[in-house]
């Protein structure tokens, strides 16, 4: 049955092929019989082969060209959205599993479901060719009058990407060993929150987490992100909840684009920083380390940070190393104690963890860019990070007729 499901399907492509061809190439397709600027010439049946979901087919169509100008216009391909000789059905296509998988993986898949056979390097060039203008029209097509919610929450983060050599150049690795090998993404993201469960624990709405991704500096970034909070709807929100680890760049970005926000420092960081501050003044793994760790963060989670503090500068170890490495803890906790009321967050219904931009640095970002063997350039990861934060926020399609109207 499969031989005569492919061989079905192989005679339905040609058909649908045939009688595109003989529709497109109908007079009434053709645009207007004369030149529309002075100068041109008309040149008439130039043929153009087009790449569409039944395969390919040949336009006889009017061309335009002024006689020494170099490129002309062929109205008609204007007129049917043609994108780098491919139709506008087969380039969305094309664009959506180019934000999924690598390009050679979306090759194979589009022979594999559509029977469409695309050399994985035209993907390539078709995404980069289409991210841009999909960009401009989030920005220009965000909704005027989003709906009221009465918690909207913003997270924001950062991961590495590789990239090229000569993308890292004169950038030096984390470790301040030798040369870096990635370039950092900062990923945001903005959800709602409209219900708790019957414990008064929050429940993330449906659907409602949308993406934005930059490779710019965190000040460039935190307007994107902003931009994304006032399209989700930030305006008209009853709170608004910055969510974030301990990374200074985060906090900045904060206090610049969302000062009206309750900023919470994510539970899981801060209890990792216990554990830390705790081996600094008992001795790494020690039994007493490992139980006032423990009993801090029951502490922690019961607004007692100001205990935290004081318990650990009574208990400042006298050796020098390990006190400038107690002290560089409680700092961390004295700029930070009013990220860290979780009692006080969770009565009143919040999330107090990160966990949807730290499960989105995996999905969003590592799934696509941080396989065996890939090495970016800058721009063409941010065209695909482009592409592949409106796929997983909900949007592209949305994006695309927008990117489609403005084109026009």
């Amino acid at each position: 049955m499969e031989f005569i499901e492919s061989g079905l399907r192989g005679a339905l492509h040609r058909d649908g092929a045939a009688m595109l061809t003989d529709l497109l190439n109908d007079e009434r397709y053709q645009g207007p019989r004369e030149a529309a600027y002075p100068g041109e010439k008309r040149y008439r049946h130039r043929a153009k082969v087009v790449e569409t979901l039944f395969g390919a087919i040949t336009l006889e169509r009017d061309y335009f060209c002024e006689p020494g100008a170099g490129e002309g216009r062929a109205p008609l391909d204007e007129r049917l959205g043609l994108i780098q000789g491919y139709s506008p059905g087969l380039a969305r296509i094309m664009a959506r599993v180019a934000a999924q998988q690598s390009f050679e993986a979306a090759a194979a898949d589009l022979q594999a479901y559509a029977g469409v056979e695309i050399e994985a390097r035209a993907i390539a060039r078709l995404a980069n060719t289409l991210a841009p203008g999909m960009a401009d029209a989030r920005q220009a097509h965000r909704r005027v009058n989003p709906p009221v919610v009465p918690i909207l929450y913003v997270e924001a983060d950062g991961t590495g990407v590789p990239v090229r050599k000569s993308e890292a150049a004169g950038r030096q690795a984390k470790d301040g060993q030798g040369d870096a090998k990635t370039r950092e993404v900062k990923l945001g993201c903005v959800f709602t929150q409209s219900v708790t469960d019957d414990e008064g624990r929050p429940l993330r709405d449906p659907g409602s987490t949308t993406y934005v991704a930059s490779f710019e500096a965190a000040a460039d970034f935190g307007i994107l992100l902003r931009k994304e909070a006032f399209a989700r709807g930030m305006d008209a929100a009853t709170q608004i909840v910055f969510l974030g680890d301990g990374a200074a760049w985060i906090w900045e970005l904060a206090r610049v684009n969302f000062p009206q926000a309750t900023c919470i420092l994510d539970f899981y960081h801060a209890a990792e920083h216990l554990g830390t501050m705790a081996d600094s003044l008992y001795g790494a793994d020690t039994t007493k380390s490992k139980s006032r760790s423990k009993r801090w963060r029951s502490l922690l989670a019961n607004d007692r940070i100001d205990a935290i503090i004081a318990r650990a500068k009574a208990d400042l170890p006298s050796g020098k190393l390990a006190q400038e490495a107690a002290l560089k803890q409680i700092a961390y906790f004295e700029k930070n104690r009013h990220r860290m009321l979780y009692a006080t967050f969770r009565a009143q219904g919040f999330f107090i963890g990160s966990g949807v931009v730290e499960a989105g640095c995996k999905t969003v970002v590592g799934k696509r860019f941080k396989n065996s063997g890939m090495f970016w350039t800058v721009a063409g990861a941010q065209n695909i990070l482009t592409l592949r934060t409106a796929l997983l926020g909900n949007h592209f399609d949305s994006d695309w007729d927008a990117r489609s109207r403005i084109a026009a």
